[in-house]
């Protein structure tokens, strides 16, 4: 039986490193996928139905446009194994294909988990609230890279995401930025 934090590790397993055979292991077959989105710096389909779909928007499709990308979970403590539901901020870190730009993001991740017929937990529902979505010059990904080798990943601690983009934002002005996203999205914001 999965945990929701072994869903969670699965979930950035499989968006982050395009391993869309490990979806039927997270997602119910008859999954929702719902945004909100506080910029235009990137679109997504406001709602998504079912496994297949969910697969194509969150790995196939995000595979096309980003890269390297790294997304970390931005909490004190992991979701508890008897949780319903979880909301947990998040960061990502990623290379936007093609462009020669860093793309910098938080948000809040809403997860819905249910037990299917045997017992097992899977996600029923998913929502992803983006509040900010930055793109950065890094033609050749050294402020990405920079970013990410500091950064346990994909738990992350909201006191060290504060202590390493503090020090890193005080290495030149190209990395200024990252004063913006020293502290995660607080889990109480709006979320759809």
């Amino acid at each position: 039986m999965s945990t929701p934090c072994e869903l969670l590790e699965r979930y950035v397993e499989a968006k982050d490193f395009t391993r869309p055979a490990l979806m039927p292991a997270i997602y119910q077959p008859d999954a929702v996928l719902t945004y909100t989105i506080a910029t235009e710096a990137i679109d997504f389909p406001p709602r998504t139905e079912g496994i297949a779909a969910i697969t194509r928007t969150l790995i196939t499709d995000f595979a096309l446009k980003f890269g390297d990308c790294r997304t970390y979970y931005v909490c004190d403590a992991l979701p508890a194994d008897t949780q319903a539901m979880a909301v947990v901020p998040w960061l990502v870190v990623m290379q936007e294909v093609g462009a020669g730009q860093l793309r910098i993001g938080r948000g809040l991740y809403r997860w819905t988990f249910a037990a299917d017929a045997a017992a097992s937990k899977r996600v029923s529902a998913m929502h992803i609230h983006i509040d900010r979505m930055d793109r950065i010059a890094d033609a050749d990904g050294a402020i990405r890279e920079a970013v990410q080798s500091v950064l346990p990943y994909p738990w992350l601690l909201p006191a060290i995401l504060r202590r390493e983009m503090e020090a890193l934002s005080r290495g030149g002005a190209a990395f200024a930025f990252l004063r913006d996203f020293t502290t995660p999205l607080p889990d109480d914001s709006t979320a759809g």
